[in-house]
């Protein structure tokens, strides 16, 4: 497989380029694949559906072809998914895709596992470390940590907003020792990333150190989110002639969404076959791509606080890749897109568990939301003629290809449930009055001590420090 940049399509690089540089130093682009196989018919087609692991070695498969040999890829995936998505149904019409099971308690534990091994894979016979550094708004960063926390030749620095992250979040950050540190940056998320990419594109700096990084500008950690998507779609597309007898169904995949990699995590799955018809934006307060959606101005914003924490992004990185696949029109046909402010995290949490008795996490309960609007006539009244002003929150005014899905009631959505509502506890205990169930790997994480290291938001002290101590 050959993978490009999206600033600059005459680059040409392999697996191995793509990933252990993280992004285009020279130009600031992001990898991409050049194309997307579809997988073979015989797979899509399969009833019962195929398991987790098969779906992520079949789409894995040929994005490594000719560097990683199938045994080596095999026993990475093993290795990674002792764990696996669950898919709760919340009516005959809605699912929920449970991705918290891993050992940080959210989706990104599906991607930094992969990556974490195959770049230990690719580094096996340097003579040096490989130093990853991740940039963090909630939940990245604990699931690096963990996946590369005592893996040979690798070594991680993590950034996170001080203050800016939930307790337990910030204490799975904080906690870690040997190859794994947190550095806490006074300043937003945006602020974190932009240290990040500015050390990629400092060529002094690269001249000392070993760089990649492990947030979803890295393509190692973009394509395994894809497998939960292929899973999810071949499974529920399976199971809905039970369910509620639709046959084949329009599958609509509503994202909570940030800085955009779990999302064209799902556009990469849909292109190599996955049986999903379209998908819903669902963001906070920091609604850049929906305001993109809505009027066609990309307009990168400051970030601002909100209680869907791992999406206070106003500068989506994978926005690149977005537009490197598809321009705005068919974006728009493919794509609706939804936003709730803080009030409407709330309500959504609330009403989730009033409806359906399930406890659904901040990020959860905006995909909940803008799937309920959707089917319960929103939709219908844009189609209609109605112009809503995406300055508000809810669905903004644009039409998705897919809308007649809806209306005639062929459709289903399935909401990412990206983290465990424990995460978020004082929040979700706000909405629905009692505390959500802990996992007793948090509680755990709790007890540790903090070794978190406080930073200026200045490039040239972050520079420093690394030369210093890495």
């Amino acid at each position: 497989m050959i993978y490009t940049d999206t600033r600059d399509n005459s680059v040409k690089v392999d697996f191995k380029t793509a990933v252990m540089n993280g992004m285009n130093s020279a130009s600031g682009g992001l990898y991409i694949p050049t194309s997307f196989p579809k997988l073979d018919s015989s797979l899509l087609s399969k009833d019962p559906a195929p398991s987790f692991r098969d779906v992520a070695f079949n789409m894995a498969k040929p994005y490594v072809e000719g560097e990683i040999p199938d045994n080596d890829l095999a026993a990475i995936i093993q290795d990674a998914y002792p764990f696996q998505p669950k898919i709760v149904p919340l009516d005959n019409t809605s699912y929920v895709l449970e991705l918290f099971h891993g050992p940080t308690c959210a989706f990104k534990d599906f991607g930094a596992r992969f990556m974490a091994r195959v770049m230990s894979y690719f580094n096996r016979s340097e003579a040096t470390p490989l130093h990853i550094l991740v940039a963090t708004s909630g939940d990245t960063g604990s699931a690096v940590g963990s996946a590369f926390h005592n893996v040979p030749g690798l070594d991680v620095t993590i950034l996170y907003p001080d203050g800016k992250i939930s307790a337990i979040q910030e204490k799975q950050l904080s906690t870690f020792t040997g190859n794994v540190r947190a550095l806490k940056v006074k300043g937003t998320f945006d602020d974190c990333q932009k240290l990040v990419k500015t050390a990629f594109t400092d060529n002094e700096l690269r001249s000392k150190l070993r760089l990649s990084s492990a947030n979803s500008i890295n393509i190692a950690r973009l394509l395994p989110q894809g497998f939960y998507y292929m899973y999810a779609a071949l499974t529920t597309r399976n199971r809905c002639k039970i369910d509620n007898k639709i046959s084949d169904p329009a599958i609509i995949m509503v994202v909570p969404s940030g800085n955009f990699g779990n999302l064209t995590s799902g556009l990469i799955a849909r292109e190599m076959g996955a049986p999903i018809t379209g998908f819903v934006a669902a963001t906070n307060t920091n609604r850049t791509i929906p305001d993109w959606i809505a009027t066609g101005d990309y307009n990168a914003r400051p970030s601002v606080e909100t209680y869907a924490n791992a999406m206070d992004v106003g500068a989506p990185s994978n926005y690149e890749r977005i537009k490197a696949m598809y321009n705005l029109d068919e974006v728009r046909g493919l794509f609706a897109s939804y936003w709730l402010d803080n009030n409407g995290i709330i309500e959504a949490i609330k009403a989730c568990h009033q409806n359906t008795g399930y406890i659904i996490d901040p990020h959860g309960a905006i995909a909940y939301k803008a799937w309920k609007d959707i089917k319960d006539g929103k939709l219908e009244e844009l189609v209609n003629g109605k112009k809503n002003d995406f300055n508000k929150p809810g669905l903004t005014p644009s039409v998705p290809d897919w809308a007649d899905k809806v209306l005639s009631k062929k459709a289903i959505g399935i909401a990412l449930e990206t983290a465990s509502p424990a995460k978020f506890g004082s929040t979700v205990t706000d909405a629905i009055g009692r505390e959500p169930p802990m996992p007793a790997r948090l509680e755990e994480i709790m007890r540790l001590p903090d070794n978190a290291i406080p930073m200026d938001n200045d490039y040239g002290k972050f520079k420093d420090w690394l030369i210093e101590n890495l």
